[in-house]
């Protein structure tokens, strides 16, 4: 590829130079690059900035590539624009868009070639050495015409493929507000009352230095084996629970666990049922437990989930960046109990709709992996010559590089 372009890089004005920075030059970093133009920056350095520094302006038209973390991710630049030492720049002499396209193609061989433990990258000379098939003029713009005939048909469909999983997420929440009567009136046969009133809430054990090691390790349960689709267990750690604690803190099949915090606030008290997937398992402070007394354990999960979902235990709970549910917001809580034959009435029919949609999502979301196949064929294709039609009157690309 260095036949075909004039590479080069960016780079960072020292940061102690509050001088340097928040000026009127567009400055790109890879967070910025979305296999798109690159229509703004979300920073901007000052010309004191770009003389003292290794920055270059790139114009309009150049390609960028990623060549740390995110290999491969690409942009083209819409306007005159700096970036950083992370993002390698070319200016091609054969048609950019036939570039952009071979790059999009070559990603996640790019990816592979990269170098490094921490953080993976490629560098300018792997760059210029990598072999690009060069068509002639004409026929990259036809190659260039029909990829983009195709991806607009295919972004139509993943276009509606995206609107189809809204939809789905949007009739879970329907179905769930809708169980447990939260936009209307109760009927007379259920009742308002308290989380506190229908189950033992409990928060789990602070993990701290002193439990790191000990002659009663035990398994352990935190915010991050709880997820949307359940309990995610590859991943369990372990601390020292002595015979106390471990009493205290000891899960039961049936006890309904929650995420006590996040900084999103429909994350906040995410729940998952525990069903003894592991023989004597504790739970961490980043969780809260209910053992449910009087009241279907399935009912007070599927309520849970809903408040989780909609977004309501987030609303509940304390901080501004990261929302605390916390055990007394959380035992606080109001909820709508139906009578004992209504609430498995509700359970079996939500249980059985949950099952639809996650059909349906799944169906959804294997048909994106279609059209991600489908577009890397198009452009394997493109690349191998395949994908139009050649023609006698094309002039050799050979002049391209001469």
């Amino acid at each position: 590829m260095g036949e075909i372009a004039d590479w080069s890089s960016g780079g960072t004005p020292r940061r102690t130079e509050e001088s340097y920075y928040g000026g009127d030059i567009p400055w790109a970093v890879i967070g910025d690059l979305n296999d798109e133009v690159v229509s703004q920056c979300k920073g901007s350095i000052t010309h004191e900035g770009l003389s003292n520094s290794s920055c270059k302006i790139v114009r309009p038209g150049t390609i960028l590539i990623a060549m740390y973390g995110s290999i491969g991710k690409l942009g083209i630049a819409g306007m005159p624009m700096a970036t950083n030492q992370a993002i390698a720049s070319a200016v091609p002499r054969i048609s950019s868009q036939y570039l952009f396209y071979f790059l999009l193609a070559q990603r996640s061989q790019l990816a592979e070639a990269g170098k490094g433990a921490t953080q993976r990258n490629i560098s300018q000379t792997i760059l210029k050495a990598w072999p690009i098939p060069v068509a002639p003029p004409m026929e990259q713009d036809r190659i260039v015409a029909v990829i983009e005939e195709h991806f607009s048909r295919l972004d139509a469909v993943q276009s509606t493929l995206e609107g189809g999983l809204r939809s789905v997420a949007a009739f879970r929440r329907s179905l769930l507000t809708d169980a447990f009567k939260v936009n209307g009136t109760l009927p007379h046969n259920w009742q308002r009352t308290e989380i506190e009133e229908v189950a033992k809430v409990q928060l789990g054990r602070q993990r701290s230095p002193q439990h790191h090691a000990g002659p009663q390790m035990r398994p352990y349960l935190r915010a991050a084996n709880v997820t949307w689709a359940g309990l995610s267990l590859d991943d369990v750690k372990q601390m020292n629970f002595d015979e106390g604690d471990f009493e205290t803190y000891r899960l039961w099949p049936g006890d309904l666990l929650l995420n006590e915090a996040s900084g999103s606030p429909n994350e906040v008290g995410k729940p998952a049922l525990w069903n003894g997937e592991i023989e004597n398992c504790c739970f961490q402070n980043t969780l809260l437990r209910l053992q449910a007394r009087d009241i279907n354990p399935a009912y007070l999960y599927w309520y849970c989930y809903m408040a989780a979902l909609t977004g309501r235990f987030g609303e509940a709970g304390r901080g501004v960046n990261i929302r605390h549910l916390g055990k007394q917001g959380l035992a606080r809580f109001p909820i709508p109990v139906a009578p004992k034959v209504e609430q498995e009435r509700i359970v079996t029919g939500l249980e059985e709709k949950f099952q639809q949609s996650s059909d349906c999502e799944a169906a959804i979301r294997q048909a994106h992996e279609r059209v991600h196949a489908l577009r890397r064929s198009i452009l394997t294709r493109a690349f191998d010559g395949q994908l139009v039609a050649r023609s006698t009157d094309d002039e050799p690309a050979m002049v391209l590089t001469d």
